[in-house]
């Protein structure tokens, strides 16, 4: 049996959550049922591996700044749709009929949860649909995402959406940060009109904004924090895009649930589906699977020592 509670808090404002551990002890998760949203996530030394901003609000109809927002039916901001969706504006429930684990999947505690549409969501997007979330934890801590979304409608369309794991990574310095593994890819630059590039370089490094979508990544990107000499791993599936992002200083300023100098403290790396959208037929099931380590690591003429960890 999975180790999980679901807790009322204090604050009637807030919406209650999940708390993940194993065996009581760190490494722990917190998923909140308001917007299936993945707000924390702890190493074996109590280390917040997640960043979420000091200004974020835990209440509707906003999505919470921070953690692992799940966008979905769209990515972006297209036709009548809010930015990004509504799935991380919406409560969703606790899955009483989840689907069941895979044959030693490693995976020691979980939790499941769904979301279906409301009546008003059905006259903004007019399609049913069934959207279960696993989130659980590895032995050694490393946390997974798991979605499922399933075309449910009646009568007989099929419906397409583009998807996002729009991850918050917490940074010691985002000047001491570098990405490997979308060097010499091809990107959308948001900054640009969309206009597509190909990156250049041995890796990403963070000198000023960022708002950029890389196309047909490899299924590992690594996340190096040299000066915490911790290195985030990646391992994506039915993911095919990654989306960076970093408002830098002038952009910070107009976010209202952002802090000013918090985008030094924080890293945007989103496995997505953005580029072509995803398109399922009645009782057809898409399944999209992010799964996040962190791992110390130590550097020899910039480069990972010694584990290689994007080719192990």
């Amino acid at each position: 049996m999975p180790n999980l509670s679901t807790l009322a808090l204090p604050n009637l404002k807030n919406y209650p959550y999940c708390k993940i551990n194993i065996y009581g002890l760190v490494p722990t998760c917190i998923v909140r049922l308001y917007g299936g949203q993945v707000t924390s996530w702890k190493n074996e030394q109590g280390d917040e591996l997640l960043f979420v901003s000091s200004k974020a609000v835990f209440k509707s109809p906003g999505a919470i700044r921070g953690g692992i927002p799940i966008c979905f039916p769209q990515f972006g901001t297209h036709g009548n749709l809010e930015k990004h969706g509504f799935a991380r504006n919406r409560l969703w429930l606790v899955d009483d009929n989840p689907p069941p684990l895979p044959v030693n999947s490693g995976i020691k505690t979980y939790a499941d949860l769904i979301l279906k549409p409301s009546e008003e969501d059905l006259k903004i997007w007019p399609h049913r649909f069934e959207f279960r979330l696993r989130v659980a934890l590895g032995p050694k801590g490393d946390l997974f995402l798991t979605s499922r979304i399933r075309n449910t409608n009646t009568d007989g369309k099929p419906f397409s959406f583009t998807f996002a794991y729009h991850t918050y990574f917490s940074v010691s310095d985002i000047s001491e940060v570098r990405i490997e593994g979308l060097e010499t890819m091809d990107y959308f630059d948001n900054l640009k009109g969309k206009e597509r590039f190909t990156e250049q370089g041995d890796a990403l490094v963070f000198e000023s904004e960022i708002d950029k979508v890389y196309l047909d990544t490899p299924p590992k990107i690594a996340i190096i924090d040299h000066e915490k000499k911790r290195t985030f791993v990646l391992r994506k599936d039915g993911l095919p895009d990654a989306v960076v992002w970093n408002p830098w200083e002038r952009r910070s300023k107009t976010i209202l649930d952002f802090g000013d100098e918090e985008y030094k403290h924080m890293l945007c790396v989103e496995p997505a589906a953005v580029e072509k959208p995803i398109t399922l037929k009645p009782g057809e099931e898409w399944k999209g699977r992010l799964e996040l380590s962190a791992v110390p690591s130590s550097y020899y003429s910039g480069q990972l020592d010694p584990d290689k960890v994007l080719h192990g």
